[in-house]
């Protein structure tokens, strides 16, 4: 079952003054990155505040980029969930409305063990025919997917790749050596994408290509085409803009960057609130100093 090779973008929600998803600035985006390259929108994701998303705007943002897009690079939902019943719902839908795959979240705040997070994600995968990557990203949820779990699991049909976001590059390679050769390995650290390309990831779901769409799908590109050492520059290169994009949790860094940028992406959604004066003059000046600013 193939999934997308390349840079997918973790996509921002952007929201208006009176604090609604902005559909008219959502459509830019996506325009803006299909222009640049990127290889796949992940919508509703972490990024994309989908914990503050109502059930309906969660909904009508996924339908609304599936429309978008309109096939022209595939399209990732994110239908994750603490309670099992809700992500099925959500994957249901998403399936309907034409999303390519499904992003799928660890349960947070139950803290499954691993026989539940099995029975979890069987369970959605039970309920679909659409490729589905496991999103691992144990310092938001509290709970890791070990690597002999991810092994399980992907022996279903269904499920296709993972999402690793957990930072152990150990983790990432027990993965790739357990896990069969078809089975989809995205770095979800854009510190550590070359690595995980060299165990035999297959890309990145990424944070900063939401500012630097080329730049991340040219990383990816050249790896993948066998250029590793323009990779490797390109990975060196990025690094301190990174850190910067990961001085806050996440997107709050990346939106205040946007917003920067003048893509007028909108406020966060509470309980995430605007950066601290340091914390934005770091981020200012990493911005300068790689020639955003």
């Amino acid at each position: 079952m193939k999934l997308f090779e390349g840079s997918g973008v973790a996509i921002v929600t952007p929201f208006t003054k009176d604090n609604k998803v902005d559909y008219v600035t959502l459509s830019e985006l996506i325009e803006f990155h299909i222009e640049n390259q990127t290889d796949a929108i992940v919508i509703c994701g972490t990024t994309g505040e989908s914990a503050t998303l109502s059930d309906k705007e969660h909904k009508e943002t996924i339908e609304f980029t599936v429309k978008q897009v309109n096939g022209r690079i595939p399209v990732i939902a994110g239908v994750g969930s603490n309670d099992t019943s809700y992500a099925i719902n959500l994957s249901k839908f998403a399936e309907s409305v034409g999303a390519d795959a499904l992003l799928t979240v660890t349960p947070y705040y139950n803290k499954a063990s691993q026989k539940g997070l099995i029975k979890h994600f069987t369970a959605i995968a039970d309920s679909v025919n659409t490729p589905i990557i496991l999103y691992n990203v144990p310092g938001r949820t509290g709970v890791s997917i070990q690597a002999k779990t991810v092994a399980e699991l992907s022996k279903h049909k269904n499920i296709a790749g993972i999402k690793e976001a957990s930072g152990d590059l150990g983790l990432v390679i027990e993965i790739a050596r357990l896990c069969p050769e078809d089975f989809y390995i995205y770095s979800g650290n854009d510190d550590i994408v070359v690595p995980t390309l060299s165990i035999g990831g297959k890309g990145v779901i990424s944070v900063v290509a939401n500012i630097l769409p080329k730049e991340t799908h040219d990383m990816v590109a050249s790896y993948l085409n066998g250029d590793i050492d323009k990779a490797r520059k390109l990975q060196l290169s990025l690094k301190e803009l990174i850190d910067a994009l990961f001085i806050e949790p996440n997107p709050i860094p990346i939106k205040t960057a946007m917003n920067l940028l003048g893509k007028e992406v909108g406020d966060l959604r509470l309980p995430l609130c605007e950066m601290s004066d340091e914390n934005l003059k770091a981020l200012t000046s990493s911005m300068t100093n790689y020639g955003l600013l």
